[in-house]
């Protein structure tokens, strides 16, 4: 693995609760930046507003420790790192017609086969850390391993595939590539970031409902702006700034 920093210290166990809230716990007794936790399945994985995250085994679930030294703000953008990332490497691996869909999945063909957390500890508004957690359905069945109701919405890279897929040569990829688009956040900053992720953005400029705080919103998804919040245009015109929620796109006719 050709990287400088990261997945240079590995902590693994084959069953553990969360690797966030693990890579949590070692970030607090000082582990490094690039310390990686990783698991076989988790008990209780958990996404974004503490929803569950089914994790069995065959896939790809790991939390990755950064100490970027900035606002929490800035920290929280690095999200999107994750997902590019993702996209970039299941697409060059595999030749996957991979999206991103606002503000933390990484979709196949429609179908979500990545979930990003990323994870902020700020004190006076300094990120002291951020973890990102990142999920790969990978080498499972969909129809037999996960709930019949995710089955429609998710997807894995072995059931896009036919095949599974070689684990340790993915990880290594995304180590690679994770820490390239780091050193570029950290040298030029995030519009850059953002310029790239949003090429992938298949959602971007089209009609969405959004579900935030206690409302559900349509409208046309405009942008993403240099907060990694979602511009979204109402049916009256007016633009909707949206920090917290969950995009989906209507089904097709």
């Amino acid at each position: 693995m050709h990287t400088k920093c990261l997945g240079h210290n590995i902590f693994f166990s084959k069953v553990i609760d969360s690797t966030n809230d693990w890579a949590k716990e070692l970030a607090k007794l000082g582990a490094q930046e690039g310390t990686v936790v990783i698991a076989e399945t988790q008990t209780a994985g958990h996404g974004r507003l503490s929803r569950e995250w089914i994790s069995p085994k065959g896939g790809l679930w790991f939390s990755v420790i950064l100490r970027p030294e900035t606002n929490s703000t800035e920290a929280a953008n690095l999200m999107f790192i994750a997902g590019l990332a993702v996209a970039r490497v299941l697409h060059k691996l595999y030749g996957l017609n991979t999206e991103v869909k606002w503000p933390n999945d990484v979709l196949v063909d429609g179908k979500k086969v990545c979930g990003i957390l990323g994870e902020t500890n700020a004190a006076y508004k300094i990120a002291s850390f951020v973890i990102l957690g990142i999920g790969i359905n990978a080498n499972f069945d969909v129809d037999s391993a996960l709930p019949e109701a995710l089955r429609e919405t998710v997807t894995s890279l072995q059931t896009m595939l036919g095949q599974k897929v070689k684990l340790e040569e993915l990880f290594m990829a995304l180590m690679e590539e994770i820490e390239r688009l780091y050193g570029t956040h950290k040298a030029v900053g995030f519009p850059t970031i953002l310029g790239e992720w949003k090429k992938y953005a298949g959602f971007l400029n089209k009609s969405v409902e959004v579900a935030c705080a206690n409302e559900r919103l349509i409208g046309l998804a405009c942008d993403v702006d240099c907060e990694g919040a979602l511009l979204l245009k109402l049916k009256d015109g007016r633009i909707k700034r949206i920090l917290v929620g969950d995009v989906s796109l209507p089904e097709e006719p």
